[in-house]
């Protein structure tokens, strides 16, 4: 099956992004049928500044065969640029897509993947950000109640019975760094109602809650279960898997991710030099090798359980760059 693909291009950090993982797909997937949209958001009232790519990015996208897909924030914008990935949606044609958040590398044929885009679903690499607990209440189940309840959905069966009551993987709850669906209209109306009703109008519940920057990952496994979606299944696990790694940061990646990520973004090196110059992650991390030397931190098979603690010793180490 044909699908597109969907990320995010910005000026500044994500705008360097996109173009690695435009090369990263064009590298990893040469048979990939599907258009690679990088959506733009354009200079409005909702922005401090321009908020589009330059021109010379622009064109290199488009040269590694990626379609600029402008589109208008009208909800979001600088308070809240996550929202870039739901007001995004709209812009895109009427078709089965899979958006990938733009520090994205493919590393292997996304093709390949079996997935069932009538049953949305998305990313389970998360930690336990949201909600917070409160001393003298509400539960994680009372918190996540209120806003099935205010959708009018079925809670009990988005659980995981496998975990205890309150605690937090029994609820459904996502990354939003990859999600999929067939329509980009439906999925994307639905996430932008449901996302700004509980920004605007939070059930009592939320209200000690932080929604920032969690928003988006509120809103999104409510989404998913609406449309008959759920947690993905092993068909799916090529994703944060061998065809995908969500890196975060260049230091991160280096840090934590496979061998096979680290060589993707290092095959790509001699290409993109002349075009991520003006990155200094990219140039510190891949070009002067310091990548290599925060990689030699860290023993991958025993990983500090939390990404904070990866991010401090990067830090002490002066290898922290975005």
């Amino acid at each position: 099956m044909s699908f597109n693909i969907l990320a995010i291009g910005q000026a500044g950090r994500l705008e360097h992004e996109a173009i690695l993982l435009a090369a990263s797909l064009r590298l990893s997937d040469p048979g990939f049928a599907g258009t690679l949209f990088v959506a733009e958001p354009q200079p409005g009232p909702r922005w401090q500044g321009d908020p589009r790519m330059s021109d010379r990015t622009r064109g290199v996208l488009t040269g590694l065969g990626a379609r600029i897909l402008p589109f208008e924030t009208r909800a979001f914008g600088s308070d809240y640029p996550h929202g870039n990935k739901i007001e995004a949606l709209s812009a895109l044609p009427d078709a089965p897509f899979l958006f990938l958040d733009t520090d994205t590398l493919v590393t292997g044929p996304l093709s390949a993947i079996p997935f069932d885009f009538t049953r949305p679903s998305a990313s389970m690499r998360r930690e336990n950000t949201w909600p917070g607990v409160e001393l003298y209440g509400p539960t994680l189940r009372e918190t996540w109640a209120a806003l099935y309840d205010r959708f009018g959905l079925d809670f009990a069966a988005s659980w995981d019975t496998t975990h205890p009551d309150d605690y937090w993987q029994r609820y459904l709850y996502f990354n939003a760094g990859w999600f999929f669906h067939d329509s980009p209209r439906a999925f994307g109306s639905r996430f932008l109602a449901w996302a700004t009703t509980i920004r605007d109008t939070p059930p009592e519940a939320l209200v000690c809650q932080e929604l920032y920057p969690w928003l988006d990952q509120i809103t999104l496994p409510l989404v998913i279960h609406s449309f008959g979606g759920g947690r993905p299944g092993t068909d799916l696990v090529a994703l944060d898997g061998s065809a995908t790694c969500h890196y975060r940061t260049l230091p991160l990646l280096y840090a934590r991710e496979g061998d096979r990520a680290v060589a993707v973004l290092e095959t790509l090196a001699d290409d993109l030099r002349p075009v991520l110059r003006n990155w200094g992650a990219w140039m510190r991390m891949v070009i002067r090798g310091e990548g290599a030397t925060a990689r030699a931190l860290f023993d991958r098979a025993n990983l500090p359980r939390r990404e904070q603690m990866i991010r401090n010793t990067l830090k002490r180490e002066g290898l922290w760059v975005r």
